[in-house]
């Protein structure tokens, strides 16, 4: 991936992308901490647990399908922490509501499938950092797939990513933060 600016990026993942993509959100901001409504709703948070609304342009031709992945690389796990793993979003669809990642899918077009989250959930889960730990990066990255994927709905966040990566002809990420006192 090639570094747009310190923390939105951009990268071409194949010689057949032809336009670098680009993404934008009403909530959530590159490099500034993400609202209360993007906090996750247990595990000592009591945030909204709401999916920031996101919107992208850019995708190359051969577009089929996107992903949409929100990532913690800065967990206190050793793997970093899935927050969202959304897949087989039709090529038509360039904008996710706020709140789309519900677990009732009711905001999410036909088709579409989101994956277990490391909290357990088939659906968004907001930041939770360890308290007084310092500010979490959270990676919302789109994929443009050259194809849907035939992922069984059980599928681990590591074949999720390895599917979409082997599939992935583009991608960008919008880099927000978020600390708890």
């Amino acid at each position: 991936m090639k570094l747009v600016s310190a923390v939105v990026m951009t990268g071409l993942l194949s010689p057949l992308a032809s336009a670098d993509m680009v993404i934008s959100s009403d909530d959530i901001r590159a490099a500034e901490l993400m609202p209360k409504a993007q906090e996750f709703s247990g595990f000592g948070c009591d945030g909204g647990n709401q999916s920031p609304h996101l919107s992208w342009s850019g995708a190359p031709e051969g577009t089929q399908a996107y992903a949409v992945f929100a990532y913690d690389p800065d967990a206190p796990t050793g793997s970093g922490w899935w927050h969202w793993q959304l897949v087989n979003l039709p090529a038509t669809t360039t904008t996710l509501a706020a709140g789309a990642g519900a677990a009732d899918n009711t905001a999410l077009p036909p088709g579409s499938m989101q994956m277990r989250n490391d909290y357990g959930a088939h659906a968004f889960g907001g930041a939770c950092p360890p308290a007084g730990d310092k500010a979490h990066r959270y990676q919302f990255t789109v994929f443009a797939l050259k194809q849907k994927l035939e992922l069984p709905a059980d599928a681990s966040a590591a074949l999720t990513g390895y599917m979409v990566n082997a599939n992935a002809l583009d991608s960008v990420t919008l880099e927000a933060l978020y600390q708890r006192d």
